[in-house]
C-alpha cells in the first residue's frame, strides 16, 4: 500500500511496532493502541488490506468499531450507512451538525432535564468538520494496515494516563486542558483531536462503556501520531530517573523524605 499523508499533512514514516512496544514497556497497557483514519471516498477506503465491514443492514455504534479494533484486533471500516445515527457520525465528520442534531430533542428527558440544556450539549460537542470524508477505518497501530492515521487512541488507567502525560510533557512542556461534555464524551477525545490536532483526554461515557467495551477504570486519550515518539522518549527519560509505572505506594503514615531524596537528590 502506498504511504499517504494523514489529514494533518503528516507523511512521516513511524515505526508503530517500536512505539507500541515502548508504550507497553513503560505503561503495561491492557489493550492495543489503535489508529483511526478517514478516507475521502469509499473506493479509497476499500484499498485497505483485510478490511472488515459490518454486516449489511446491521447498524453499529462508532464505539463498537473502536472496541473491535482494540480488543479483537480487527481492521474495520464504516461509512455513515453502517452507523446507528447522526450522533455517531457527526463526531468523526461523517454526518452534519444540522438543525435536528443541534435541537437536543433526542437527549432531552434522557440525559438532560431541560431542552435548552440538551441543545447546549449538542452545540458544545467538539466534532470533526463535515463534508471531506466518506469512510473511516479503525485498526491496531501494529497491524500496518492504515499508515499515518489521523489520530491514535490509547486507553489507560488513571495511573497509566498521568504517567503518559508526564512523558508527553518531559520536553517542550505545555499545559493541557481537557473538556467533559458528559454523554457523547467521544467528542472530548476523537472529535476534539480530529478538530484541533491536539492531544485530547476524556472520561469515556456511558455509551462507550456499554457498547464499546471500555472498562470501568479506563480513560482515553486521542492524539495525532506525531506525538507518540515524544511520549515514548519522555517515558524512557522518566524511567531512567526512577519515575516509573506502576507507581509504588510509599505509605501514608511515614515521612516521604526518603522517596523525595531518591527522586530529587539535594533539591529538597
Amino acid at each position: 500500500m502506498t504511504t499517504q499523508a494523514n489529514c494533518w499533512g503528516d507523511g512521516a514514516t513511524y515505526d508503530y511496532g517500536a512505539l507500541v512496544a515502548g508504550l507497553n514497556q513503560y505503561l503495561r497497557l491492557r489493550a492495543t493502541p489503535v489508529g483511526m483514519k478517514r478516507f475521502r471516498t469509499l473506493a479509497d477506503m476499500e484499498t485497505v488490506e483485510r478490511l472488515r465491514r459490518p454486516p449489511t443492514g446491521e447498524l453499529m455504534a462508532t464505539d463498537q468499531i473502536v472496541g473491535q479494533a482494540r480488543w479483537l484486533g480487527y481492521t474495520i471500516g464504516v461509512t455513515m450507512e453502517n452507523l446507528m445515527g447522526q450522533q455517531c457520525g457527526a463526531v468523526v465528520g461523517l454526518a452534519p451538525r444540522d438543525e435536528e442534531f443541534l435541537s437536543g430533542e433526542r437527549f432531552h428527558g434522557v440525559w438532560y432535564g431541560e431542552l435548552d440544556g440538551s441543545a447546549e450539549h449538542q452545540r458544545e460537542m467538539s466534532c470533526a468538520s463535515y463534508g471531506d470524508y466518506e469512510g473511516l477505518v479503525v485498526s491496531p497501530l501494529v497491524s500496518g494496515r492504515i499508515d499515518n492515521p489521523d489520530i491514535c487512541l490509547i486507553y489507560a488507567t488513571p495511573g497509566q494516563m498521568i504517567t503518559l502525560m508526564n512523558g508527553l510533557q518531559y520536553k517542550n512542556y505545555k499545559k493541557y486542558s481537557f473538556t467533559c461534555v458528559g454523554e457523547s464524551a467521544c467528542a472530548d477525545s476523537w472529535g476534539n483531536a480530529l478538530k484541533t490536532g491536539e492531544p485530547s483526554l476524556s472520561i469515556p461515557c456511558y455509551a462507550e462503556r456499554k457498547f464499546g467495551g471500555v472498562q470501568d477504570d479506563e480513560l482515553l486519550i486521542a492524539l495525532p501520531p506525531s506525538f507518540l515518539p515524544q511520549i515514548v522518549d519522555g517515558l524512557a527519560a522518566l524511567s531512567r530517573n526512577g519515575l516509573r509505572y506502576p507507581i509504588p505506594n510509599h505509605g501514608i503514615d511515614k515521612t516521604p523524605m526518603a522517596s523525595i531524596q531518591a527522586s530529587y537528590g539535594g533539591k529538597f
